[in-house]
């Protein structure tokens, strides 16, 4: 879609086909869409919803069929556009998606080619963020207190409001934008700008304060019975245990080999959706009947069967390897062990003994 600020000064181009043969020619449909929004100065590209390309003729040709964008949201016919593209019952925002890429890429298209506008450009009268396309009288009922210093605009009048809260209504559509901004924090609450069409707001949004209770500060500092400050006991975290890289895979369940059968074919079949993945799985799996299940029942089993026989296995290892004594640990270093036999450690006591009644004899004799 052009610029806000450039759509007052752009016209439409003149329809280069009618509406009749775009709707019976897809091809003349997609030339002559290329070459009005080059003529606009926007840019195209076909979206791709799902993993395949959204066909915009289908598109164009149903919205128009009945009666053109407003009136379908008006009239709530957006699941009747739907059901013409057969998309998986998973897609739970396809209306939204829809709505969304007609108002960017055909809106302007239809008031040339279908409504036979000329002019100046007509913005869409319903944009994509408002849930509801009709139109009330008051679309907004707001409740703010503010303070002196603030004011609330509506149009070129502006009010001075007071202290007391005050009720304003704002006339309108439901589909204008609203865009709110925080301008200020203080401690209970905000000082905030809401801005809802042409009409700008300015009040304060209030939390009450909780001094009922306590903060955790506070609640550690408080005396207990005894008059002794309480401690806060916390649970010291337990070291993570050492895996043994020798230990046997777990079993996997007939489900675990399902959903990886059915992962791979998904990832290839819509890469951009795997977040849906698992909740199209487990759709799948509970449409399986007795006689298909029993493949991946089967593969369970089998399974089961084997961590049994490898937990058997790795038990009867350990077993063996707590049954072998430890090693003596090395020497310490700088230290030589000489291998010395019983036998010469007799001598040794023998001939010690020897010296020392030499050295008693010789002493008495002094």
């Amino acid at each position: 879609m052009p610029p806000e600020g450039a759509q007052g000064m752009m016209e439409y181009p003149a329809p280069v086909a009618t509406h009749e043969e775009v709707l019976g020619n897809p091809e003349l449909f997609m030339d002559t869409l290329r070459r009005f929004h080059s003529l606009m100065g926007t840019r195209f590209m076909i979206p791709v919803i799902g993993g395949k390309e959204l066909d915009l003729h289908l598109l164009y040709l149903e919205v128009t069929k009945r009666g053109g964008l407003e009136k379908v949201v008006g009239e709530r016919k957006w699941k009747e556009v739907i059901t013409a593209f057969n998309f998986p019952p998973t897609t739970t925002s396809a209306s939204f998606v829809l709505r969304k890429y007609y108002i960017s890429l055909l809106h302007h298209y239809e008031k040339v080619y279908y409504f036979r506008l000329r002019g100046p450009l007509i913005p869409p009268a319903v944009t994509v963020p408002a849930k509801s396309p009709t139109c009330k009288p008051a679309i907004a009922d707001l409740s703010m207190s503010t303070p002196d210093g603030l004011q609330t605009r509506g149009g070129d009048e502006q009010a001075q409001l007071p202290k007391k809260r005050k009720r304003l209504q704002i006339g309108g559509e439901v589909n204008c934008p609203v865009v709110g901004v925080i301008d200020t924090k203080f401690d209970h609450g905000y000082l905030v700008t809401v801005k809802i069409g042409e009409n700008l707001l300015r009040g304060v949004l209030f939390h009450p304060a909780d001094s009922a209770s306590p903060s955790a500060s506070e609640r550690a500092q408080l005396p207990a019975s005894g008059g002794s400050p309480t401690r806060i006991h916390r649970r010291r975290k337990r070291g993570r245990r050492r895996w043994d890289p020798a230990h046997p895979k777990p079993n996997r369940s007939a489900y675990n080999f399902f959903f990886a059968e059915k992962h791979s074919m998904l990832k290839v079949l819509y890469p951009q959706r795997e977040r849906e993945f698992s909740k199209m799985i487990g759709e799948s799996w509970n449409k399986l009947t007795e006689e298909e299940r029993l493949t991946y029942l089967d593969c369970g089993v089998k399974d089961k069967e084997r961590y049994k026989r490898e937990m058997q296995e790795y038990r009867e290892r350990l077993k063996l390897v707590q049954a072998v004594p430890p090693l003596p640990p090395p020497p310490a270093a700088g230290i030589q062990q000489s291998a010395v036999g019983p036998g010469e450690v007799r001598k040794a006591a023998s001939s010690s003994l020897q010296m020392d009644t030499k050295s008693e004899s010789t002493t008495s004799d002094i």
